[in-house]
């Protein structure tokens, strides 16, 4: 999995797009960085830049971006509807793949201590990465706005998490911070009415809404009474308890249903102690999530317009299956959804994970098919065309063009047969490893779905989906066989004239060398693993399928012994670090005695099984 962060900064200024150029100039410099999108309104006079890349590589163009916003923009004559406080008024860092919410935690940090010290810009930290709770919310520290910030910094309770508390005319200060991905998502429905979306949005999200009585005659519930308390009859929302008072209903929400009702009411404006009068509140369905309902003239229907903050703990499938159940409560129907931006690959790939298994199909399928299974099952195609490589982050940052992975057959086939030496064996295995993954992963799907087989279904099941994991890792190891290869003879056209470059002409080719080998050693790895699949496989699989385990078995054989001779080959590269060595030599070894039996073992068992 590609290592992928996200970073959205919020600059101020919409209006110049000179100035906007130079910054994202800034950005787009950076390798490895990938330019998403960049979208100015000249009513906010802001400026909300969108782009992705590893780690190492946003953190600098996140810097360079602030540097450049604090040098051509100058916050003393700005203006806008917007909320700002800074010329990059808000920097946050989004885990996309391959990193943790820690690991952009810990980056917001770095960039924000190397702005308060390199650029003299007072730094707020927020969000996942917020000090102190109260400081958690941007729009709390953005309280006051830029002309109030003087005072804000003079204050001890609002001093920086870093650089100066001294005002920064031009610059103002800066909030950055780690935060989820957010996913703009429409839900449409078969409507124009839109008290009927609003009521559905209601429900759905986790703010919730005024508890009302039932109408008899309508299903919105909107047509309802709104209850509220009174003396002595305060009502839970989620049960048919009443509570004599205030105390006893917040007391009950936190014990039987571990709902905050007094932080409710806070959040609200409402006085614990006189909640006379006041709407009883009832929570939505689902944590971080946030709904409306409007009309889209253009597509003639209602939609549920959502934003999901969390779709790990909130997933877009499961509001999407509540909302078709709270519309046909209804009478209406939803036919369909759309994508507003741009979605991470895992919140697709975890859609079509859970529709497989409703359809009792195994999700142990390639990648290509969860996507499609998800994007058919939430009618991702219904007012627009949803384009995996357009929409998908994962994919829209990703340049395949060149890769190997990516060629056909045939292509692959004539690029190998060339007189150049990459690729060459350290690809072809890795490439025959990840067939025998995926021969497996078919067995397995088979037997999933072979009648009389029933009690296998959970094995098949993690079977096929260990077998697709393997199979994605070895191929991406195509490539990255090749690149070690590359980087190898890089390191060797380094200088090497002066005593310092000799030194780091050495210490550049012990580590190529290394990954030369690292990779190779990988590679055999993962074909020992499919091994281990197919050896449990041969005799508890779909026996009209046993010659295919069999090939399974041979192919990732070959995988692990043609690994194992790309790295003998270029040990002697190494020999500086001899306790590298041995430790390579003794876990390969093992591997290759290891990875014989059991090829023998699956070749012996699918002879038997076929001659019965």
């Amino acid at each position: 999995m590609q290592q992928l962060v996200e970073c959205v900064p919020n600059f101020s200024e919409g209006r110049d797009l000179a100035k906007i150029s130079t910054i994202t100039a800034h950005i787009e410099a950076i390798p490895g960085i990938t330019l998403l999108d960049v979208d100015p309104g000249a009513d906010t006079n802001r400026t909300v830049v969108t782009f992705v890349g590893p780690i190492e590589a946003v953190e600098d163009a996140a810097f360079q971006a602030i540097k450049s916003a604090g040098e051509v923009l100058d916050m003393r004559s700005h203006k806008g509807a917007h909320a700002r406080m800074g010329a990059t008024d808000v920097c946050p860092f989004i885990p996309v793949s391959g990193v943790s919410m820690d690991d952009c935690i810990s980056l917001s940090k770095r960039v924000g201590k190397r702005v308060g010290e390199d650029l003299s810009i007072p730094v707020y930290l927020y969000e996942n990465s917020a000090q102190t709770p109260k400081r958690k919310n941007l729009a709390t520290i953005r309280s006051g706005e830029y002309e109030g910030l003087k005072d804000k910094l003079a204050d001890p309770a609002w001093g920086p998490d870093f650089g100066p508390t001294e005002f920064h005319e031009q610059a103002g200060a800066t909030v950055v911070g780690a935060r989820e991905f957010l996913i703009a998502y429409n839900i449409n429905l078969n409507t124009l009415d839109k008290r009927l979306a609003t009521d559905i949005a209601f429900e759905l999200r986790e703010k919730g809404r005024a508890h009302r009585r039932q109408n008899p005659d309508s299903p919105n519930l909107l047509d309802g009474d709104i209850i509220r308390y009174e003396d002595g009859d305060y009502p839970c929302s989620l049960c048919d308890y009443v509570g004599d008072g205030p105390a006893e209903i917040v007391d009950h929400n936190n014990s039987e249903h571990g709902y905050d009702l007094e932080a409710v009411h806070r959040d609200r404006g409402y006085n614990s102690n006189d909640l006379v009068g006041r709407p009883v509140l009832k929570p939505g369905l689902f944590k971080d999530v946030k709904a409306v309902g409007w009309i889209i003239d253009e597509y003639g229907c209602a939609q549920i317009s959502i934003n999901f903050t969390n779709y790990h703990k909130s997933t877009i499938h499961d509001v999407f299956d509540m909302a078709c159940k709270l519309a046909e409560e209804r009478g209406l129907r939803v036919t369909g959804s759309e994508l507003v931006g741009l979605i991470p690959l895992n919140a697709l790939l975890m859609a079509g994970d859970h529709y497989l298994k409703k359809q009792r199909c195994t999700p142990g399928v390639p990648e290509a098919r969860l996507v499609e299974v998800a994007v058919q099952s939430l009618g991702l195609n219904n007012v627009s065309s949803f384009v995996p490589k357009e929409k998908i982050i994962d994919y829209a940052v990703s340049d395949s063009s060149n890769k190997l992975a990516g060629m056909s057959v045939q292509d692959f086939a004539d690029e190998l047969s060339t007189n150049s030496v990459a690729p060459g064996g350290g690809s072809v295995a890795a490439l025959v490893g990840g067939l025998g993954s995926g021969l497996v992963s078919m067995v397995a799907a088979l037997t999933h779905e072979k009648k009389g087989f029933e009690d296998y279904r959970d094995e098949m099941e993690a079977m096929g989906i260990k077998a697709q994991t393997i199979k994605q890792q070895l191929t991406a190891l195509v490539d990255e066989d090749t690149d070690a290869f590359n980087a190898v003879i890089e390191a060797n056209r380094l200088p090497d004239s002066t005593k310092e470059e000799m030194t780091a002409k050495e210490s550049a080719l012990l580590a190529a060398n290394k990954r030369a080998i690292t990779v190779p050693l990988e590679v055999a790895r993962l074909s020992h693993q499919v091994l281990e699949l197919a050896v449990d496989l041969v005799n508890r699989g779909n026996p009209n399928s046993v010659s295919d385990v069999g090939v399974a078995g041979e192919v990732a054989y070959a995988g692990v012994r043609g690994g194992s001779l790309n790295i003998y080959i270029n040990l002697p590269a190494v020999d500086s670090d001899q306790k590298f060595i041995v430790e390579v030599k003794k876990e390969v070894e093992l591997l290759l005695q290891q990875a014989t039996s059991l090829r023998d073992k699956i070749y012996t068992d699918s002879l038997n099984i076929i001659n019965r």
